[in-house]
């Protein structure tokens, strides 16, 4: 078999490799495209150097045309390839590389199944200057099971679809021309690896499905002893850098020392050491990277031989920052970033284009949506079960946006390992299944632990894939003891972890103060607003709660941010907003899919932002609820006529009693009269003596969805539930109904399972103090 196969291979290596012209390839067809990706051409396609935590100057990048074919796979062979082979007999055109073939600018345009095998190949010629080197082939990602030959070479396999590897194929390598090879097997959503929202058949959250090659293939030459590897970590309290640096490869002799030299071409030398042991590096006069000043220290890592020669020498940075959880001066368990405070506000961050799928259509394009943030005023995002190329989160450094990083998820169709909040046990996975997962997180963790824009490792997000749950996070913690662990990042919650996560759509809402956990919103928000003309679909798009014009959005998000300032005050240490772009038919992103459309005013947005970061607002009580005592409501647990919100209407037939309502055991709220069922409606008349001057808010407990009326007038739309009293904004439709002396306000809330409550007052917002 072994030698049929390397027959094969070679026969294959004998083919002539045809190199189709620039001019021959074109996009696929795709609804939308961003302007980035229109300029895409397989002579720029993605060529800026690919790791900028270690820079080298010599290298080759290998982005461009490949041949491809997708083939069917052998009858009977299922799971993770285990036969090499065989080849195809022919190639089915040509792809652009690093796009997966499902995307529009790999022009190809075709998905994978789990059925099928997707092969690449192209020739390279590696520069004569390269010659006595040891050259490394790298690939930055391919979903997800990859096999790799070089001139009939099987260089080897890698299971895994966000983590780069490489090969040493120094000895593989010929004068000339050589054939490089590679096979790709990936089951998608039928699978149980990690994939993140990749769906065979998407539809709503779910989304077009990545195989194969997706960041940029390239080698470099190296010595035979290399850095391989630059991981600072900072104590700001001492102005201290402590930096492990990690080699690979082979020296005879004596072993050479390492040394740190400042960069930007100084060579001022800041400290120096053996392999194997950390050097440590002091700051004067420290300059803490913080997001409204993120300082980086450009740094070159040296090996040096005993005759003082340089035997490698890499490009790097370090950030003097920390990441902690410490009670502030009310003694709230707050996130503190270098010591302090520092409420963390920014977007769910899908990372998906409509041209380059999981791939962005440039380095430019990629920047360009974290930039938008920055002028939002926001500052942090949580990237969403997706792992970016190594050159997003350098950016995320130089702009000054933290990153909670998510772990992409996976569940297998058919398997009872997508968790229910009210599961008591977590998913079922094979002993094997688990080991691959950890295997992913691993590499995830090891190979971004360089960048300080990260802060917050999110091993799962709801219930998808979760299992091992408290397990997962404490390995995750003590794997990177100097990062936070937010577990997990709603639904259901075991206990355990730096963070408390709650999703609320559209929120906000937050968890109660806890003496040991971080209390944070990890989703909320999702307000959406398809525009015509930058839809993947025209018709049958997806919001948590959909509007009609941007006036009306731009109201609403505001709402949102006054009620979540309340929450700040109260304990909440961050919020993330759903979401940065709208995605295939989701569109509720902050900016149109293809990007060309900002849906918010960016200066009303970022003073919206800035507001959040004030003392918090101080509420005067106007109409009192229950917690101040009860208050008499008449109340109907039966549909009412339409003029039941009306002062004029009859309600001398309805009950009475104190509020608030609902069941016991339900959250927060304040319970003096029972109500278990799907409805109620509310009246109660208050008498205003004189108007207030402030901003009106009201004061409410909900669970689930109410609406408020002031003598007649909608003032209020809240849909969710709540585990304690919060402010809802009352509209100015609301506000204007109201008048000296007699005024009613009726209520009207639904109940679909769980506890059940509806409490309301009316609060005046004071000025701080």
């Amino acid at each position: 078999m072994v030698r049929r196969l390397f027959a094969s291979l070679l026969a294959l290596a004998s083919l002539p490799l045809v190199a189709a012209p620039a001019a021959d390839w074109k996009p696929a067809a795709v609804p939308l495209m961003t302007r980035w990706g229109k300029e895409v051409t397989p002579d720029n396609a993605w060529r800026e150097y690919p790791r900028p935590q270690l820079v080298r100057e010599s290298w080759l990048n290998l982005n461009g045309l490949w041949e491809y074919a997708i083939v069917d796979r052998p009858a009977g062979e299922s799971g993770v390839p285990t036969a090499d082979g065989p080849p195809p007999q022919a190639w089915n055109g040509n792809i652009l590389v690093p796009f997966a073939p499902e995307s529009a600018l790999s022009g190809v345009g075709r998905s994978v199944s789990k059925e099928q095998l997707l092969w690449y190949r192209r020739s390279v010629t590696v520069p004569q200057a390269w010659q006595g080197r040891r050259v490394i082939l790298r690939f930055d990602a391919v979903d997800w099971h990859a096999s790799v030959w070089l001139n009939g070479t099987k260089l080897g396999d890698h299971s895994g679809g966000s983590d780069p590897f490489s090969f040493n194929v120094t000895n593989q390598l010929k004068p000339g021309a050589n054939e490089l090879v590679v096979r790709v097997w990936d089951p998608s959503d039928e699978g149980p690896q990690p994939r993140g929202k990749q769906k065979l058949k998407p539809e709503g959250i779910w989304y077009t499905p990545v195989s194969g090659i997706w960041q940029t293939v390239w080698m470099e030459p190296v010595p035979e002893l290399e850095i391989s590897g630059v991981f600072p970590v900072a104590d700001v309290e001492r102005g201290e850098v402590e930096i492990t640096v990690e080699t690979d490869g082979r020296v005879a002799g004596t072993l050479p020392r390492l040394r740190v030299t400042a960069g930007a071409g100084t060579r001022k030398v800041l400290g120096e050491g053996t392999i194997g042991k950390p050097i440590y590096v002091t700051v004067k006069e420290p300059r803490l990277w913080t997001p409204d000043d993120p300082h980086l220290y450009p740094v070159d890592v040296e090996l040096v031989g005993a005759d003082g020669k340089v035997i490698d020498r890499v490009g790097s940075y370090f950030a003097l920052r920390s990441i902690t959880k410490a009670r502030d001066e009310q003694g709230i368990l707050r996130l503190c970033l270098n010591g302090k405070p520092l409420f963390q506000i920014g977007p769910l961050d899908q990372g998906w284009w409509p041209d380059g799928l999981l791939t962005p259509p440039s380095d430019a394009a990629m920047k360009s949506d974290l930039e938008v943030l920055k002028s939002l005023g926001m500052n942090m995002l949580r990237k969403h079960i997706k792992v970016e190329p190594a050159r997003y989160y350098h950016h995320c450094d130089t702009l000054g946006l933290l990153v909670w990083q998510d772990q992409p998820s996976g569940m297998g169709a058919g398997r009872r390992q997508f968790v229910q909040p009210d599961w008591p046990e977590d998913g079922e996975f094979t002993a094997e299944e688990k080991a691959q997962f950890r295997t992913e997180t691993a590499a995830m963790i090891d190979r971004l632990r360089f960048f300080p824009s990260i802060v917050v490792w999110v091993p799962f997000n709801e219930g998808w894939g979760q299992h091992d749950t408290n397990e997962i996070l404490k390995w995750v913690q003590e794997r990177d003891p100097t990062r936070l662990v937010n577990g997990p990042s709603g639904w259901t919650d075991r206990g355990s972890g730096d963070m408390k996560d709650m999703h609320m759509y559209p929120g906000p809402g937050m968890f109660p103060v806890m003496p040991d956990r971080v209390s944070v919103l990890g989703e909320f928000g999702g307000l959406g607003l398809p525009v015509k003309g930058h839809l993947w679909r025209d018709a049958d798009n997806w919001g948590y709660r959909t509007f009609q014009n941007e006036a009306d959005l731009r109201a609403a998000y505001g709402h949102l941010m006054e009620r979540l300032h309340g929450l700040v005050g109260r304990g909440l240490a961050a919020a993330v907003y759903t979401q940065t772009t709208d995605v295939e038919i989701e569109v509720n992103g902050l900016l149109t899919y293809d990007r060309e459309i900002l849906k918010l005013d960016p200066e009303e947005t970022a003073a919206w932002h800035r507001m959040l970061f004030e003392p918090a607002p101080v509420f005067r009580d106007f109409v009192p609820t229950a917690e101040a005592g009860p208050a008499e409501w008449r109340f109907s647990l039966e549909p009412p006529p339409p003029t039941w919100d009306k002062p004029g209407y009859d309600d001398s037939g309805w009950k009475r009693g104190p509020g608030g309502f609902g069941t016991e055991g339900t959250p927060g709220t304040t319970l003096r009269t029972e109500w278990s069922t799907k409805e109620i409606w509310l009246r109660r008349i208050v008498n205003l003596e004189k108007l207030p001057d402030g901003k009106l808010f009201f004061r409410i407990h909900h669970d689930e969805d109410a609406e408020i009326f002031i003598n007649g007038v909608l003032a209020a739309t809240i849909q969710g539930f709540v585990t304690e009293y919060v402010e809802v904004p009352m509209l100015a439709a609301g506000r204007a109904a109201l008048k000296e002396g007699e005024n009613l306000v009726a209520v009207h809330c639904r109940q679909t399972g769980g506890g059940q409550s509806i409490d309301v007052g009316i609060v005046e917002r004071v000025p701080a103090h």
